[in-house]
């Protein structure tokens, strides 16, 4: 692969100001592989997250696209199963086909594999109205959203020869950095979502607990690598992290841009 579309790049700093910067620190072929990845899933993300559109058509739309992941994609398909919503999807989502056309050929079945389950897990959970019952529940779908993404890149690690990780590690760290999403958005996606990812019977305390019951295993999987580049690279996530949950515990919304600065900074020097 010669380059990486500077648009993509572009897009990337345009919609994760959590990623975009670990994943410069990434060398060449690993920093293009986890781009467009990233990029892919935002773009099924938003078709989940999106308020306007009924679970019902959200469902439908995800379980065709997970099924367009299993083989070669084809873009003319895709635009007709989104064509219902095309007009509340941001570019991100439009523009699916140019972020696996910009993943390297090497890896590409990895992505497509992880895009597919992703998918598919989206769709049942858009379906239940994520209707998180119990601690299963709650481990399904964090699973799904971010577990199967660390499990995704312990295989990019891998397969570029990197590293070795633990599977569970790696889906501690996807489901650590979820918790506390669900913990800094809870009230904001009961008022406008009318959606609970707390388990029955649980009250804010133990998704605290459930959250730093992953991060720990997040710091395990931490102690597990050796590469430079990615260990600076699955630092930043997870000190931003365990900083909002800090500060979520003093009753504060989130931690300030200084704070996320600072993090930055630090994460970079240590």
């Amino acid at each position: 692969m010669s380059g990486f579309p500077k648009d993509a790049m572009r897009m990337l700093k345009e919609t994760s100001r959590t990623f975009y910067i670990p994943i410069t620190f990434l060398q060449k072929e690993l920093k293009y592989s986890v781009a467009s990845a990233y990029l892919v899933f935002r773009a099924i993300d938003e078709i989940e997250d999106h308020e306007e559109v009924d679970n019902e058509v959200k469902y439908t739309i995800l379980m065709q696209v997970s099924d367009l992941f299993k083989k070669p994609f084809n873009n003319e398909e895709y635009l007709q199963i989104v064509e219902p919503v095309k007009d509340y999807l941001p570019e991100v989502s439009l523009r699916l086909e140019e972020w696996l056309l910009a993943c390297p050929d090497a890896v590409l079945p990895i992505l497509r594999n992880a895009a597919h389950e992703m998918a598919y897990g989206m769709a049942k959970w858009s379906k239940a109205n994520w209707n998180i019952r119990t601690r299963e529940d709650l481990d399904e779908y964090t699973y799904y959203v971010a577990g199967l993404v660390g499990v995704m890149l312990s295989e990019l690690w891998s397969h570029y020869g990197e590293e070795k990780t633990d599977r569970e590690l790696a889906i501690g760290y996807g489901r650590g950095l979820q918790a506390v999403n669900i913990l800094r958005n809870q009230k904001e996606d009961l008022d406008e979502r009318g959606v609970s990812f707390v388990p029955d019977g649980w009250k804010r305390e133990d998704l605290f607990v459930y959250a730093e019951e992953n991060l720990a295993k997040a710091d395990e999987y931490m102690k597990s690598l050796r590469k430079k580049s990615i260990i600076l690279f699955c630092r930043l996530p997870l000190a931003l992290a365990q900083k909002t949950l800090h500060a979520l515990k003093e009753g504060r919304e989130k931690i300030s841009r200084a704070e996320v600065e600072q993090t930055v900074e630090e994460v970079q020097t240590n």
